[in-house]
């Protein structure tokens, strides 16, 4: 949050915002005084005030390399996921279903156009992919977006489409064509009629992955779940193989929120 978003605040909250702007800053790879002032829209001295108070609470740390997030926001972190039900609800169904595949299971919730991954069990197999607790992937891009977005009207889905499309620009490790919009609308349609979705290395290179949206009491997609492998694990045959072990699992979660298939 910049000067302008919280200029009308009163003084107190002014600093508050401030300082949250700063811990945001720092987050997104701001490491300087230079470099946090001017993500936050402050001088120099106002910045060096707010970063020494944070630093001081362990907020944020300071190394030879520049500005971190601190120790206080590691513990707070585990506390805002402890306190989260879905992940309380979610995790045994998640645990067996890792269990059976031996292959990495994520559990997401929509934040605005991204998939916030709230829940990781690494593969048995010792693999290693760059999904992690806290990561945000536009929705577009990733199997457990697109089960976020079935329910979803055909003109949201393009503009999530073109959304992910900007802001998979210039980055490395993915595939080289995206999926033109003509197809993956088509892919959608038939993801959205069986209540599923599959990642065919459209998020990581060499990664796929078969989704399934989660529903609570009112019927509302509230969450979706996911098992992704490396190529070699995760032919598209093992998908659909694996797509009703993911289904039950999804099924066996939304009950526990409430939801009753018609």
């Amino acid at each position: 949050m910049t000067k302008e978003n919280n200029k009308d605040a009163p003084l107190g909250a002014q600093a508050l915002f401030r300082g949250l702007a700063v811990i945001d800053a720092v987050a997104h790879g701001a490491d300087s005084l230079a470099a946090i002032g001017a993500a936050i829209g402050c001088t120099r001295s106002t910045t060096h005030r707010l970063v020494a108070a944070l630093a001081q609470a362990d907020y944020l740390r300071q190394e030879p390399s520049g500005y971190r997030l601190g120790p206080r926001l590691i513990e707070l972190g585990y506390l805002a996921r402890a306190q989260m039900p879905l992940i309380k609800l979610a995790r045994p169904h998640l645990q067996q279903l890792a269990d059976a595949t031996q292959d990495t299971v994520h559990l997401g919730v929509r934040e605005a156009g991204d998939v916030l991954y709230i829940d990781k069990l690494p593969s048995s197999r010792g693999l290693e992919m760059r999904s992690r607790i806290g990561l945000r992937m536009p929705l577009a891009l990733t199997g457990i977006g697109k089960a976020l977005m079935l329910d979803l009207p055909a003109a949201e889905w393009r503009e999530l489409y073109d959304e992910g499309l900007q802001r998979r620009a210039g980055q490395s490790g993915l595939r080289e064509a995206f999926t033109p919009w003509d197809d993956y609308h088509a892919q959608m349609a038939e993801y959205a009629a069986g209540g599923f979705s599959f990642d065919l290395e459209e998020n990581e290179l060499g990664v796929r992955c078969v989704a399934a949206p989660i529903r609570d009491a009112a019927g509302e997609i509230v969450a979706a779940l996911s098992v992704a492998s490396a190529i070699p694990y995760m032919p598209e045959s093992r998908l659909h193989e694996l797509r009703p072990s993911v289904l039950r699992c999804a099924a066996a979660v939304s009950t526990e929120l409430g939801w009753r298939p018609r």
